[in-house]
């Protein structure tokens, strides 16, 4: 199933609204950890999946990437990816994740963020990631962590007066379609363990590099007050990895 509702007028412009879509990078709690992960950009060939407003292409550009590939499969996403991008070598398509079909060896980095928990079929977007990518290459991904997935309500558990209590996890093992709310929506998302998640990798070919589970930092919190609770369970998980030079 390919989820396209950000080419929804209404659930568009709430979007848009969020830190994050104002704020770009900076406003991204797990950012300062996936900037981490990338390997050096200059003079790669990058590959963004579900890219978005171009954030992470941009970002690619200024670290002198030769040719930067933004796909996503909202109109709206991408026509305000174009609106705010300058630099000539990034390259906007309006595509589903699901149907990329790039010829073998034409990235070295493929990058994808909070974009893949929306995929149906993991298994098939990681092998078509390791055929595109050149040996040596690296695919780095952040996804919403299986804590936060593993129930549709994705909410915390409150007591008589409101106060978070605990996140709750139940159906943890149980993987497969969730009917989430964001946004006042009702968005469709994929629960996979975290077993799942690596070992999808490892089985198209990869070699794993690093799995990180970051908090938002001080300073992030301090910024955006609402945050605080994120350190109380972990809502990313990021996976590094590397197509064999061989």
């Amino acid at each position: 199933m390919k989820q396209n509702k950000y080419d929804d007028p209404s659930f568009f412009e709430q979007y848009s609204q969020m830190p994050r879509s104002i704020g770009g990078l900076q406003a991204a709690g797990e950012w300062y950890v996936l900037r981490d992960m990338l390997p050096d950009l200059e003079n790669a060939a990058v590959l963004d999946l579900g890219c978005g407003f171009g954030w992470h292409c941009r970002y690619a550009a200024s670290q002198k990437a030769s040719r930067v590939v933004g796909v996503d499969i909202s109109a709206r996403m991408l026509a305000r990816a174009r609106d705010i991008t300058t630099e000539p070598n990034i390259e906007y398509r309006q595509l589903a994740i699901e149907d990329i079909d790039f010829p073998p060896r034409t990235f070295n980095v493929v990058l994808s963020s909070l974009a893949l928990h929306y995929i149906a079929d993991y298994a098939q977007v990681c092998r078509k990631v390791f055929d595109s990518l050149q040996p040596g290459g690296a695919f780095v991904l952040s996804v919403e962590h299986p804590i936060f997935t593993a129930l549709a309500a994705q909410d915390w558990y409150y007591d008589a007066a409101g106060n978070r209590l605990h996140w709750p996890v139940d159906r943890y093992q149980e993987e497969g379609l969730r009917y989430t709310r964001f946004l006042e929506n009702e968005v469709i998302k994929y629960h996979r363990t975290v077993t799942t998640w690596v070992n999808s990798l490892l089985q198209a070919g990869f070699l794993l590099q690093r799995v990180e589970e970051p908090a938002p930092t001080a300073d992030i919190i301090t910024q955006y007050p609402g945050m605080k609770d994120e350190a109380r369970r972990p809502i990313f998980l990021l996976l590094s990895v590397i197509k064999p030079a061989v």
